[in-house]
Formats: structure tokens, sequence, C-alpha cells
């Protein structure tokens, strides 16, 4: 997985963490589990999707190649297995779980086909989800501002932000099942917001470090004008793509 998520569980909970939780049950509705299922979350990242599992009464395992967060979940979790691992090579055997999961993890994996297959391998029923771009405020704002302000992103990983993209990476492995899953996440101020998004989280908080001081003050100004210059608490919408395969 790309080195984006190479900081402190704290960070990624406060940039991500408030969306990642509210899609965690939604996802688990989507993918079935149950009581007693046995699931491997695969990239499982601070945990957002473990504790919905574990909530649930499953029993779990979880895999994710960034020693933060594998030291993150040992901590939060400390009878789930964790495994520091790629999704493309699990140490799991073959059909181990009921079902394996991952939770906003294939468009950041260096090969999501390999990683896809190595869910297959280990469980009976598999599903991943991905947030869109456009289909996420915070996104599409981030996008906006860039561009008004002459300071592109370039390089981040935009793989697998669709229905159809996602839905052909799970197509190998079976007839797939496919839904959007909507959250919405609030923020007590624009502050807030932006000081989130200063903690180098992911491709959105790298780009916020690579500003110089000018092009951060531009963006500041700019951004808190795309989110319409709130003053107080504020919401904002995401939507993930997610699907879902039975191998046969």
């Amino acid at each position: 997985m790309s080195g984006v998520f190479r900081v402190d569980g704290d960070a990624y909970d406060d940039f991500m963490g408030r969306y990642s939780t509210r899609l965690a049950p939604l996802f688990a509705d989507f993918a079935g589990v149950g009581s007693g299922a046995l699931v491997l979350d695969v990239g499982a990242g601070t945990g957002a999707l473990t504790a919905e599992l574990l909530s649930r009464g499953a029993s779990v395992a979880a895999a994710d190649p960034s020693p933060e967060f594998a030291a993150v979940l040992r901590e939060r979790f400390p009878d789930v297995e964790v495994q520091e691992a790629r999704a493309e090579s699990l140490p799991f055997g073959a059909g181990e779980f009921d079902l394996s999961l991952a939770q906003l993890v294939v468009g950041f994996v260096s090969d999501a086909p390999a990683a896809v297959a190595e869910m297959a391998r280990v469980a009976r029923r598999l599903a991943v989800c991905m947030w869109g771009i456009a289909e996420v405020d915070m996104f599409r704002a981030i996008d906006e501002t860039a561009e008004a302000i002459g300071a592109t992103r370039g390089g981040e990983p935009r793989r697998y932000r669709t229905p159809q993209t996602i839905n052909e990476l799970l197509a190998p492995h079976g007839e797939v099942e496919s839904a959007a899953l909507d959250v919405t996440a609030g923020y007590r101020d624009f502050e807030e917001f932006w000081q989130a998004m200063g903690r180098g989280v992911g491709p959105a908080g790298q780009w916020v470090a690579s500003l110089d001081a000018e092009q951060r003050e531009r963006a500041y100004e700019e951004l808190s004008r795309r989110l319409g210059n709130p003053q107080g608490p504020f919401e904002l919408k995401a939507r993930a793509f997610a699907a879902a395969v039975t191998p046969a």
C-alpha cells in the first residue's frame, strides 16, 4: 500500500476516521456480516471496520502493511489477530474465512487485481469499497481549490473510484453485486476541517504539506469559499461505491 498512510492513528482518525466509522456499518450490511462470521479486514487501518465487525459478534482478523496502523490495531483490539501484511500477499490459508473485506483500500494497493485474488483465495465471499471523487464533497472542493490556485495535485491514485471500475475489478471472480453507500461527516467549524487536512494524511494531506506559505494561505481562503465559508458547524457528504462477489 502507498506510503501516504504512514501516519499515526490519531491523525488518520481526525482526517478520515470521521467518515470511515460511519461507512463501516453500511459496508458490513452490504457484505452480509452477521454474528459468528469469520471475517478478515484487509487494509484495516486504525480499525473503523474492525470495530464494527466485532460489535456484530464476528470473529475478526486484520491485516495492514503500515507498522503504525498495525500497532494501533494491536493496542485497540488486543484479542484480534493482526498481521502486518500487504493485501497482495495475505498470510492466511485458503478458505480460512467466511468473508474478506477491504474498506477504502483497493485504490491504494500496488496491484489491486492481485489483492482481490488473494482475498478470494482466503475467503468464500469478498467485498470492497472506495470513495468516489466528485461524489465526495471534500475531495471535490479540494480539486476545485487546487485548480483555482494553480497548485494541481500530481501523482495521486484515482483508481477504482467508479462503480464500473470496481465491478470490473471483481468480475473475474464471479457475479458482482454492487451498491452506493452514502455518509455524512460533521465539523465544529472550518478551522477544525483545515487542521485535520494539515496532519498530512493521504493524498489530500500530502498536497497541503507540499504548498508553500503563500499557496497555503490562498488554499485556505479558496477552500473555505468552496465549502460556503462556514462560520460554525457544518457537514459534508461522501459516497462510496461497493462491490461484492461470492466466487464459484
